[in-house]
């Protein structure tokens, strides 16, 4: 039973890194007040590019450390896949519908 619920744990921890990094990954950046030239642009995309790699180190570690890691991924890779191939545009509708299905989870839990 102990074991159980250490594993019970851990899904429920990984779920909410799973839907962290879908919140990071929907963000819509704020509107820069002035344009950006092509080295800022360049010095943005290389941050982001850090924080892909950092994400898939965390990624690649905890499957290799766990083998319940790589299967709760892949159990539910149709939830987290969308998010990080989408369009900027996919990205913006999915931050709607998790607004939107966070009011209704929140709806749920006051009714009950």
């Amino acid at each position: 039973m102990k074991v159980e619920s250490l594993t019970n744990k851990e899904e429920v921890e990984l779920r909410a890194k799973i839907e962290a990094l879908g919140l990071e990954v929907t963000k819509v950046p704020s509107k820069p007040s002035e344009q950006l030239d092509e080295l800022e642009i360049a010095k943005e995309l290389d941050k982001l590019s850090a924080k892909l790699d950092d994400v898939d180190e965390m990624i690649s570690s905890a499957m290799a450390s766990d083998p319940q890691v790589q299967s709760l991924l892949s159990s539910t890779a149709d939830l987290w896949m969308p998010v990080i191939t989408a369009t900027s545009d996919e990205r913006r509708n999915f931050t709607a519908s998790i607004e939107d299905a966070s009011h209704e989870t929140q709806g749920e839990k006051n009714s009950l």
